[in-house]
């Protein structure tokens, strides 16, 4: 399936979610706000929720891809604070992937949950990269345990999101950004 393909039918399936959640939503519906034919949606997933489940990855590779594009050599934090900031951008033109995320992870247990569960590791291993980083260089408190740390960081990353989007539609980015990182600066300068 051609990426540009791929792309309409993930901002379709965003856009539709919103308004009726995942479960709402039928093969018909994303086909037509996607415009392409409810055949081909068909022919390259087998179903919804082979549909789904392609979605949501290709939304994790997206973010993954900018994480990465912002990590460098440069000071962790910098980095790390790039990193929040792609992620809000992100969230940003794609509000309904968190809130898809949020809602998916939290349902005990949800249709899409396993894969969730892989595609939050990715995102949380790209985080938890800077934080080994800030640890080696002695950067953090002790007893900090990196693995909660860059999991805790990724969901604020998504709540703090959600609330700009949701409650504070606003706020800038930048002030967005700033709840974030006032929280990894005092983990960080410890």
């Amino acid at each position: 399936m051609r990426e540009a393909t791929k792309q309409k039918l993930f901002e379709a399936t965003l856009r539709l979610s919103a308004g009726k959640g995942l479960v709402g939503l039928t093969v018909d519906d994303i086909a037509a706000e996607a415009g392409v034919a409810k055949g081909t949606v068909y022919y390259n997933f087998g179903s919804k929720d082979g549909l789904v489940d392609a979605l949501l990855r290709f939304g994790v590779d997206l973010l993954a891809g900018r994480l990465r594009a912002v990590a460098s050599d440069t000071d962790p934090l910098e980095v790390i604070e790039a990193q929040v900031d792609a992620t809000l951008e992100f969230i940003g033109e794609y509000p309904g992937f968190s809130q898809i995320v949020v809602s998916e992870l939290w349902r005990a247990p949800g249709r899409w949950h396993d894969t969730l569960s892989l595609l939050r590791e990715e995102i949380i291993a790209i985080v938890k990269t800077q934080l080994e980083r800030l640890d080696a260089a002695g950067r953090l408190p002790a007893g900090v345990r990196i693995p909660t740390a860059a999991a805790g960081l990724f969901g604020t990353m998504l709540v703090v999101a959600l609330d700009w989007q949701v409650f504070q539609p606003a706020r800038s980015r930048a002030e967005a950004l700033d709840s974030v990182m006032v929280l990894v600066r005092g983990l960080g300068e410890g």
